[in-house]
């Protein structure tokens, strides 16, 4: 029986290094989910960083109605409510919503918000009566940090009725009553003074533009259709005007790099959650690629048995925040996420 099980487990040693040879793998290393959260007010816990993107907490495109709904002359924007705006934020997510950027919601994708009379040193809220009709204040006791949103930022602030108001980077958090469904942010701008929230607890707005090239492609998209080098390519070179040569696949999107993963030896820490917004690539046909040496592209079977494209024996994947070809808004996400390089390495 021992004889046997020794056997079993060479084979699949075998399996592993085929799949990885030259990039010194020993063989997959079951991935860790680091997708740990920690309650408002709690100690300092492990930060979740895979900086997710969008759509339903993790991954697909934003559909919000985007900004500029509210009427400067109505701080409040009016002072439709319901019961439900009173609910815990539970999980937060993130997520793209078009015209205003990054934002952070709750567990049901209602977009949160922070109000510019508020302070966030110390935190403290100015909404009350009329205003926290139009504007719920969001519960702290449930909430909990998710992929892209550092769980040290999350806190509370007592409110004047004795309630526990959620805070995000020592803003007082809110929602908008006029938001009916996922993914809307109708209070973006509302009487100059009402915003949504990035992850980092900043406005939402002012991040929309990347000076990284984030929010535009940056790509010589020239080459794209007309170059017939490279039609019918999986893998080929891209000139982005910020970043310079990138690999692309064969949509055109930006290929990505983790540091949290590792080439030596091979390991994938982008599972789970992480995974539904960095979608993981697919091997690629060496000969069906153009700008990159073939013996820098390769594959490796990842935990849940699935096999992923890797340049210089590092996991390579694309992210669900590029919403059209070219686009690089992944790169540097949580310092942690890079574009990747013709020759493999991080893009600068």
């Amino acid at each position: 029986m021992k004889k046997t099980s020794r056997m079993a487990a060479a084979g699949s040693v075998a399996v592993v290094l085929s799949l990885a040879v030259g990039c010194g793998s020993k063989g997959e290393d079951t991935a860790r989910s680091t997708n740990l959260v920690q309650p408002a007010g709690a100690g300092k816990a492990q930060q979740d960083t895979y900086g997710s993107g969008s759509g339903s907490g993790y991954g697909s495109g934003g559909s919000g109605s985007g900004s500029g709904t509210g009427d400067a002359s109505d701080p409040y924007g009016g002072t439709e409510q319901s019961a439900e705006k009173a609910a815990g934020a539970g999980r937060l997510a993130v997520r793209e919503v078009a015209g205003v950027g990054t934002v952070v919601t709750d567990s049901k994708g209602a977009t949160l918000y922070r109000f510019d009379k508020d302070t966030a040193k110390p935190p403290k809220s100015s909404c009350e009566g009329d205003c926290a009709a139009a504007w719920p204040p969001v519960p702290a006791d449930d909430a909990a940090a998710t992929s892209g949103i550092e769980a040290d930022l999350l806190g509370a602030v007592a409110r004047a009725d004795g309630t526990r108001q959620l805070t995000l980077g020592g803003w007082p958090v809110y929602r908008y009553a006029k938001d009916t469904a996922p993914g809307e942010a109708k209070g973006e701008g509302v009487g100059g003074t009402w915003h949504a929230l990035a992850p980092d607890g900043k406005k939402a707005i002012d991040g929309k533009q990347d000076p990284a090239g984030a929010g535009h492609s940056g790509m010589d998209m020239g080459n794209k259709p007309a170059d017939a080098e490279k039609e019918g390519k999986e893998l080929s070179v891209a000139s982005n005007e910020k970043l310079g040569k990138i690999l692309v696949d064969g949509q055109w999107r930006t290929l990505y790099r983790f540091d949290k993963d590792s080439a030596w030896p091979m390991k994938i820490a982008c599972v789970g959650a992480c995974a539904e917004t960095w979608k993981p690539a697919a091997p690629v046909d060496k000969t069906k690629t153009a700008g990159i040496r073939p013996e820098l592209v390769g594959k490796v079977k990842r935990p849940d048995g699935t096999e992923q494209l890797t340049v210089d024996c590092w996991p390579v994947y694309t992210f669900t925040g590029d919403t059209e070809p070219g686009q690089t808004n992944g790169h540097k996400k949580q310092g942690l996420w890079f574009a990747v390089t013709d020759t493999g390495k991080k893009a600068a």
